[in-house]
């Protein structure tokens, strides 16, 4: 078994969806709508949905709740790659939650791409 989807809730899937495309290498792979939902693609085939709150769900997302209640995960082929990722989102539109550090046994940093998503950037050796 493998996950092969999450779909995750913004208020705007447009910037959320440049976002990941622009930063994390991701292929927008269908877009419904100006900004109705999108669906993303890696390169391993998992798919990220984005879309706009859905009413039978709840209606909510993360940043109507002013909460942050999960995250997304990118593993880097190297460390180099963490601080490479964290100064080129230092330079752009990224809100940064801190500097890459040790923590858990890799090397990461944390992210809010907009719809308040937060990104956990790490490495593993």
């Amino acid at each position: 078994m493998r996950m092969n989807h999450i779909d995750i809730h913004v208020s705007d899937v447009a910037a959320t969806s440049a976002f990941l495309v622009r930063h994390f290498g991701l292929t927008q792979r269908e877009m419904r709508g100006a900004n109705g939902l999108a669906i993303l693609t890696d390169d391993a085939g998992l798919e990220i949905v984005v879309s706009r709150p859905v009413e039978k769900f709840g209606g909510a997302e993360q940043q109507a709740l002013g909460v942050v209640t999960y995250h997304l995960g990118f593993i880097q082929p190297e460390r180099a790659d963490v601080d490479r990722l964290y100064r080129e989102l230092k330079a752009s539109d990224a809100e940064l939650v801190g500097e890459p550090r040790e923590m858990r046994g890799g090397y990461l940093f944390y992210c809010l791409a907009p719809g308040r998503v937060m990104i956990e950037v790490g490495w593993r050796g």
